[in-house]
């Protein structure tokens, strides 16, 4: 069948890239056209899609990456995989309505249309689908299936992706719940049916929130263990031996990435809105990992005070500047609240990491290799994000000034946090 994918980024492309695999027809659209240009070329811009997977795809004839809206026409299934920022702490729903806009002169009677982008419950029936019924003329659930189903891309996961991860399918009535499941069905290994959108939509929410308050929860304790003396590794270590009733979360210098610091916030802004109280668990979450960037700073200060140094004239050396582990995305990424801090209080900072490209480098941040020499330079290095490519051998031999807030190294004068 034809699928278009709107939304050509770490969610739509692997979702794209699937679809022609297995062997629909695929549009994939963005307005960003120089996105679109790099797909043409066969050139990917994300971790877990290689070029040769876009070249690949390109091969099939099956694959037309595109920002014009007139290639929409004549698809049977369109999946909407934009953004939901927030704005000011409210959602903002704006590509999620535009890209509704763009769908609904195409749409067809027997056409199915998806959301998997991240928002609040009741986006899909109460937002949505109007927009499409509007612009078509036609009805949900009458006239065309409509359905949520959120996505679980983790990037960089080696173990964990599109296809073998069990992928959650709801539509707003049985026949457009069937028609989502039967697409998904040829993209994933085991679909989950909700009983709804709602439930849909909230169990993403829930899923995140889960991660980011467990996170917020070592965070608050790392630092009160690093006031008492007791190593924090350990003691996430040792809880961890019990087989039932736990789940590891590691402390860290924040969080990252296009869900934890943004998605609970959708769940939390509902809560007010509609209930007109708070959602405490995501306010103290939030408190706290928001945080976590300014407490990295205060113990990089700390650590230049022990050796009668100040921050302003230090040099700083940053080991990693994306979110998470061996992935190159810096969207939110903790490491840059810690630079722009460092930077306004005079250090002079460089990086290493050989993940991250040179538009997401923050300004006043040399990004330098990882030599004896660089090590040996640094007045403290702060390592933000423990890439297994780089040389912590060489670090552990160079480096005997250490913030460590990822327990990569332990070796003489390395701070763990």
């Amino acid at each position: 069948m034809t699928v278009v994918v709107v939304g050509q980024g770490y969610v739509g492309l692997p979702l794209a890239v699937r679809a022609v695999q297995v062997g629909h027809h695929v549009v994939g659209f963005d307005l960003d056209k120089h996105r679109i240009d790099q797909l043409r070329r066969g050139e990917s811009f994300i971790d877990d899609i290689g070029d040769e997977d876009i070249a690949a795809c390109l091969r099939t004839g099956r694959f037309t990456p595109t920002e014009d809206a007139a290639e929409l026409a004549g698809f049977r299934v369109a999946v909407v995989c934009v953004p939901t920022p927030l704005r000011d702490g409210a959602p903002d729903l704006s590509y999620i309505e535009e890209s509704a806009r763009l769908l609904a002169p195409h749409l067809t009677p027997g056409a199915c249309v998806v959301l998997e982008s991240t928002t609040y419950p009741g986006t899909t029936e109460e937002v949505f689908g109007p927009i499409l019924e509007a612009g078509s003329g036609l009805s949900a659930g009458t006239d065309f299936h409509l359905g949520y189903s959120p996505e679980r891309i983790d990037p960089n996961n080696p173990t964990w992706h599109l296809q073998n991860t069990p992928k959650i399918v709801s539509g707003i009535d049985e026949a457009s719940a069937a028609a989502v499941r039967e697409f998904y069905d040829t993209i994933v290994d085991n679909t989950v049916p909700a009983p709804g959108t709602r439930e849909a939509e909230l169990a993403k929410l829930l899923e995140n929130t889960f991660r980011h308050v467990n996170i917020a929860l070592v965070n608050e304790l790392a630092m009160y263990c690093h006031e008492l003396g007791i190593d924090v590794w350990s003691v996430v270590d040792m809880a961890a031996t019990k087989p039932f009733g736990f789940m590891k979360f590691t402390p860290g210098p924040g969080v990252g990435g296009h869900c934890l610091p943004i998605d609970p916030s959708y769940l939390s802004w509902q809560v007010r809105r509609s209930l007109g109280r708070t959602f405490r668990f995501v306010e103290i979450a939030n408190d706290v990992n928001d945080n976590m960037p300014a407490y990295v700073v205060s113990r990089v200060t700390e650590h230049l005070n022990r050796r009668k140094l100040a921050v302003n004239g230090s040099r700083v050396l940053l080991v990693g500047l994306t979110y998470k582990r061996n992935s190159g995305d810096a969207r939110q990424s903790p490491a840059l609240p810690v630079a722009n801090r460092l930077a306004e209080l005079g250090a002079q900072l460089s990086a290493i990491d050989p993940k991250v490209t040179a538009a997401d480098v923050p300004a006043g941040v040399e990004l330098v290799e990882c030599t004896p020499e660089v090590l040996a330079a640094s007045d403290v290095v702060v390592i933000l994000t423990d890439h297994d490519d780089v040389d912590w051998e060489l670090v552990e031999r160079h480096a005997d000034r250490v913030l460590d807030t990822r327990n990569r190294i332990r070796a003489a004068g390395v701070d763990l946090l």
